[in-house]
């Protein structure tokens, strides 16, 4: 196809990129590694890592794995916010030979045992204020294996016991749980499979670029989420098709190595995770920020060092604008203010260069495409309001439900082929085949233009997605788990405009017990969905608009709802 779009590339960006640079993802690590050594990778709370160390400790935690009989390509879950033990457990996973499954921490005890069966994961690498969710439904799973970690494991011996303590005792984030013991399942804390493995041999697992690296859980159409299948080759593709990219905002820094991007979105989130990958091979560093919703540390944060890469969701940075401590940050060394995981309103981005001196480059990408698909150039000034060009390699067309290509300036589905994307969903090839076109592009859900300079813009979603703080959420699944609600008879979610979140959950209801409340609907869902799933408004109805096939018309709702 002819690729108009490169003609608006900036200056020295390339227009492919080549994965087969490397041998394997693991092969980019172990190289980077070696090359960055003392170089810093990450900080949190003031603790730095090294390269080196990230070596040594991926190494060790990965010999141990592999002491534990665990069969290269098993699946191991990772169940950890942004806190050294990420990436050390990430890198050894991947270096050990094994399948990383990320998992989000919120998750309910549902939404865990459905990841964890669905992907058959072995073990599993968990912080323990999570471990009661574990505890609910690990006998549910094929899990054999958990290394339980602490807060302050990788913060320094003295440092590292008191945060420990604080959130044990002072702070109380770690709910009392119970883990069975036997020779079925074994419990190893972080400390001892790190200590362990120094007195084991590591051995080198052969990859290629076509084995298995993650499986990265998306929100699903059926309610279930699916596992999609990202190669080793798809992830380095991303990472090299982001550096060029971002290659022209960082020009004004004489060594990369002195970068240091901000990590306040959560590493298990695509997002996050390949911008972690490109620091990795750059051999910048991460300030890891473990909680950003308490934004008064956060903006600390911010204040303690010149930082140049900040990516985040709209709803991050409208809060940071928010907070009074804001203004009192120095943006003067900020290259580079990206935006994705949900569209970007205006008005933030008009707010946020008005305060930073920084333009709001917004993107567009998908868990299936690793977070990469379009992005606005980096040398912009001011804020587009589309979601840009494909990057190199990418190939992207409007397509009709019949898979034929529109016109320029029709609309129609966004379809995307690249090195990138996802070679299917884990185990559902019913899924994956409707998910792609006869000649190879995947199926987005969105539906888009794009103009005459290659400029892409999203005018809708074709599915019912809710897209809450850059998080997906399919109406199916809440309605799924609502609908087991004591006393309700069917239901319909929604998703309805938010100036703070993008969009928030409403949820209309039908009940068979007059006496069922908002505040009983509320509490089951409270129990049963992580809070990003939640819905904010409850509303009863007598009975839902339906089409003459007894299908819920979720439009209808959204069009009388305001």
């Amino acid at each position: 196809m002819d690729k108009i779009w490169l003609k608006n590339y900036p200056a020295n960006v390339k227009h492919e990129i080549d994965p087969n640079e490397y041998a394997s993802l693991t092969d980019l690590l172990t190289r980077a590694f070696q090359h960055h050594g003392d170089s810093p990778f990450s900080v949190c709370m003031e603790r730095w890592m090294t390269y080196r160390e990230l070596d040594q400790l991926s190494q060790a935690l990965g010999a141990w794995f592999q002491a534990q009989g665990l069969k290269p390509g098993d699946r191991v879950a990772l169940m950890l916010p942004n806190i050294p033990q990420f990436a050390v457990t990430m890198a050894a996973i991947l270096r050990a030979g094994y399948t990383c499954v990320n998992v989000n921490p919120l998750y309910t005890a549902r939404e865990l045992e459905h990841q964890l069966k669905d992907s058959g994961a072995s073990a599993i690498v968990i912080l323990e204020n999570f471990a009661h969710t574990l505890a609910e439904v690990i006998e549910h799973t094929q899990i054999k294996h958990t290394v339980l970690a602490s807060m302050g494991d990788l913060l320094g011996p003295v440092y590292g016991r008191w945060i420990t303590f604080a959130v044990r005792h002072l702070a109380k984030m770690v709910p009392e749980f119970e883990l069975p013991l036997g020779d079925h399942h074994k419990v190893t804390s972080f400390k001892d499979a790190i200590a362990a493995g120094r007195h084991l041999s590591f051995k080198t697992v052969p990859q290629t670029l076509d084995d298995i690296a993650f499986l990265q859980y998306t929100g699903g159409t059926t309610g279930l989420s699916k596992g999609a299948v990202l190669t080793h080759r798809n992830i380095v593709a991303a990472i090299l098709q982001a550096e060029t990219w971002f290659a022209p905002a960082l020009e004004r820094l004489p060594d990369l190595r002195k970068v240091n991007s901000i990590a306040a979105l959560p590493l298990y989130h695509i997002f996050a995770l390949t911008l972690c990958f490109l620091a990795i091979r750059q051999g910048s560093h991460l300030t890891l920020v473990p909680n950003p919703r308490d934004f008064a540390k956060f903006i600390e944060t911010l204040k303690k060092r010149p930082f140049h890469m900040l990516p985040g969701v709209n709803t991050l940075f409208n809060a940071l604008l928010q907070h009074p401590m804001f203004k009192s940050v120095d943006f003067s060394n900020l290259c580079l203010t990206q935006a994705g995981g949900m569209a970007a309103s205006e008005g933030t981005a008009r707010a946020w260069q008005a305060a930073t001196g920084s333009a709001m480059i917004e993107g567009w990408g998908m868990s299936e495409t690793c977070a990469i698909g379009t992005n606005n150039p980096v040398t912009r000034t001011s804020f587009s309001g589309n979601i840009g060009l494909p990057l190199p390699s990418i190939e992207l067309a409007i397509k009709d439900d019949a898979g034929n290509s529109l016109p320029q300036g029709e609309s129609g589905e966004i379809c995307i082929r690249g090195p990138n994307v996802m070679v299917g969903y884990y185990k559902q090839e019913e899924e994956t085949r409707k998910a792609f076109t006869p000649d190879g592009y995947m199926r987005t859900g969105d539906v888009g233009i794009m103009d005459e300079e290659g400029y892409f813009r999203i005018v809708d979603r074709k599915k019912d997605m809710i897209i809450v703080s850059g998080f997906n959420v399919f109406p199916s699944e809440l309605e799924n788990v609502i609908s087991m609600c004591p006393g309700v008879i069917e239901c319909a979610a929604i998703g309805i405009p938010d100036s703070m979140q993008g969009e928030v959950i409403k949820v209309f209801v039908v009940r068979s017990d007059s006496m069922l409340t908002e505040d009983a609907v509320a509490r089951y869902c409270h129990d049963n969905l992580t809070g990003y799933k939640r819905p904010k408004y409850i509303e009863f109805r007598d009975e839902l608009p339906k089409s003459n096939v007894g299908k819920i018309l979720r439009r209808e709702l959204r069009t009388n709802t305001h």
